[in-house]
């Protein structure tokens, strides 16, 4: 009973998008329209609906009802409930039950919370909202029901991908799921300022915040993704250059963009079209992921095998909203003011040179990741990885590097070099002095040592906006500026010291052997057998001691899972201030010795801190940004004076 609620609650929740569609559209055109009333509390009721429906299949999950097909095909009894309810999400239907669900909410938290805009703007908005949405609606109901029942239930079900038995399917998928569907709404309010004209100051600092948050949600979700893949696969490597991780990367690089170019609009009126070209980019890149992960064209540990018929459905729906929207620019583009112009030196010659560079590096990757599925349209198979995306992004990253020391401390539309001195002095001198340690080193890399010596010099530019502040008034917008900037050079640090550092060690070793990589010394201990609620596995207990001192326990496991049958590998971490010890068991040779592999990775958690501390800084700024627009909305509502928004910051 309980999914056949699910399913009427979908099948409702589809109706008042259309509804929202419709009245969205008359109120755009007219406001005296007594239908376009029913856009907003249709938008709330669809959110609702959908919550009700993806409930319905969380429930499913958790009692594990084997007569819905879903179930039977993803889950077992004897999974942990948190892989039970985790799984809800880990395989196609119910992943796109959750992106309609996170769609409808964020709709329905518009309708609810936006006043700012002018009336028709935000009809429009819904309008294009329950555009986006009908599409998929249409292709959870039609092609992929997430509540099909089976005619003959199961004894068993098959239980879930052993690869996404892991406590990262909790947080990784979510979280990704609302920064791609986040960028839903920048592009509804991209198309409604088309639509009527509206491409001002007010309309970007609506669509600022949410922006901002659809992009700190996908910040965690790429970091928390990184280290879930680093330490699940057992490759020992945190980026792969895989066309699904990349598919999550053209998205946050768009998002940047079109963050910094909000803010520029909402600021000082310049930008408008690349303003709304980003937002279109940005959901955009959102659905070429949908694409890559759904439809079979390509083979990753991330994608999701369905058959190619509905990656035709979402490739119709991928050519039916960008191409359209994109049909809509071009028509309405040269309606658009130019805006305020802007010297080159000043803060948003710095913003549009960061643009670009990120708009390049977005180029760099996109073509890197469908070149080879072109290429095999003709027989052809290529691989593209690391020795084309290093290099090549680097062509555009370094660049934007420098200029991000720098634009921080520019003021708005013109500023003089010379006032600049003395910042980038105590940024040069840091530099160098990395530089010159840097030298020390044997066999580091250009890319490598080019990051030790520029993540250095942000770290120390990235604070130069508060010198000379008093620290108690700055602004909470400004600390996220700053903060999200010394993310970006701690994030770097780690890549560039865990590439340039890293040791590999691949032994076949004896009960008894000592081993040894950098500065960690071990002994191999015993391989016994352990089992788990789903799986047995070989576990090696390994003491290791880091430059003689105390011994430490790592337990790597080769696990073999019975539901479905899968053998993975589940690593050892020793984790210190200055990296870690990653350790994998392999299997036993035929004589007698286990095959053990083991790194020691100087720095390599910097990489994860840096992207917990760009998301804080994100959200330190989504926060002093609220809080600054309802104390202004209760000034002017007071008759009071109203304080002015600053312009400051690239994140404000």
């Amino acid at each position: 009973m309980i999914p056949e609620i699910g399913l009427a609650a979908l099948w409702l929740a589809a109706a008042l998008a259309l509804l929202q569609l419709f009245a969205g559209l008359v109120g755009s055109r007219t406001e005296t329209a007594e239908i376009a009333a029913l856009a907003r509390p249709a938008a709330a009721l669809q959110a609702f609906l959908c919550t009700v429906a993806f409930g319905a299949l969380l429930y499913a999950f958790a009692v594990t009802d084997l007569s819905v097909k879903l179930v039977a095909t993803n889950s077992h009894s004897m999974k942990p409930m948190i892989f039970k309810l985790s799984g809800a999400w880990g395989n196609h239907e119910g992943s796109m039950l959750l992106w309609i669900t996170v769609m409808a909410l964020a709709g329905g938290a518009i309708a609810l919370i936006e006043r700012r805009l002018p009336e028709k703007t935000m009809m429009a908005t819904l309008a294009a909202q329950a555009f986006v949405g009908l599409g998929f609606y249409a292709f959870l109901l039609l092609s992929s029901n997430p509540f099909e029942r089976l005619v003959e239930i199961p004894p068993e079900g098959n239980g879930l991908n052993p690869l996404l038995q892991d406590v990262g399917l909790a947080f990784h998928p979510p979280t990704l799921y609302i920064g791609y569907v986040g960028l839903s709404i920048a592009f509804s309010f991209a198309l409604a300022a088309l639509l009527t004209r509206n491409v001002t100051p007010d309309f970007a600092r609506v669509m600022r915040p949410w922006v901002l948050a659809a992009w700190i949600f996908l910040t965690v979700g790429i970091t928390a993704g990184s280290y879930w893949a680093y330490y699940e696969l057992g490759w020992g490597g945190w980026w792969f250059w895989d066309p699904v991780e990349n598919a999550s990367l053209m998205p946050w690089l768009a998002a940047t963009a079109l963050l910094h170019s909000a803010s520029v609009l909402a600021a000082r009126d310049a930008l408008r079209t690349w303003t709304i070209m980003l937002g279109v980019i940005a959901f955009s890149m959102s659905m070429v992921g949908t694409f890559l992960v759904r439809s079979g064209i390509l083979t990753s540990v991330h994608a999701f095998a369905v058959d190619p018929q509905r990656g035709s459905f979402i490739l119709a729906l991928l050519v039916l909203y960008i191409g359209g929207a994109l049909v809509l620019f071009a028509l309405r583009a040269n309606t658009i003011a130019e805006g305020e112009r802007f010297s080159a030196l000043s803060r948003e010659g710095a913003l549009v040179v960061n643009n670009i560079g990120l708009t390049a590096i977005l180029g760099v990757v996109l073509i890197g990741t469908l070149y080879p599925l072109f290429t095999e349209a003709f027989d052809v198979r290529v691989s593209v990885g690391p020795p084309y995306f290093n290099p090549v992004s680097a062509i555009f990253f370094l660049p934007m590097m420098l200029v991000l020391m720098v634009g921080p401390l520019l003021r708005w539309r013109n500023d003089r070099a010379g006032r600049l001195t003395k910042p980038l002095a105590i940024v040069g001198v840091v530099m160098v002095a990395v530089l010159a340690c840097s030298l020390f080193f044997d066999n580091i890399g250009l890319l490598p040592f080019l990051g030790l010596v520029l993540a250095a010099g942000l770290a120390v530019a990235s604070f130069a906006p508060l010198f000379g502040r008093a620290l108690g008034r700055t602004p909470l917008t400004i600390w996220g500026m700053c903060i999200a900037h010394f993310g970006i050079a701690v994030a770097i640090f780690g890549m560039s010291a865990d590439t340039a550092f890293q040791e590999e060690r691949l032994v076949a070793a004896n009960i008894g052997d000592v081993i040894e990589v950098g500065p960690w010394t071990g002994q191999l201990q015993t391989v016994n057998a352990v089992a788990g609620p789903n799986w047995t596995a070989m576990q090696a207990n390994l003491l290791m001691s880091y430059e003689g001192g105390a011994a430490q326990e790592a337990r790597p496991q080769s696990r073999n899972f019975w539901t479905p049958t899968m053998q993975t590998s589940e690593v050892a971490l020793l984790t210190r201030w200055n990296g870690q010890l990653y350790v994998a068991v392999g299997n036993q040779g035929d004589d007698g010795r286990w095959q053990l592999r083991l790194w020691w990775k100087p720095f390599v958690t910097f990489i994860w801190y840096g992207g917990l501390l760009i998301a804080l800084g994100g959200t330190l700024s989504l926060v002093g940004r609220v809080v600054g627009d309802v104390r202004r909305r209760r000034q002017q509502a007071s008759g009071e004076k109203v304080d002015e928004e600053l312009p400051e910051g690239a994140l404000a």
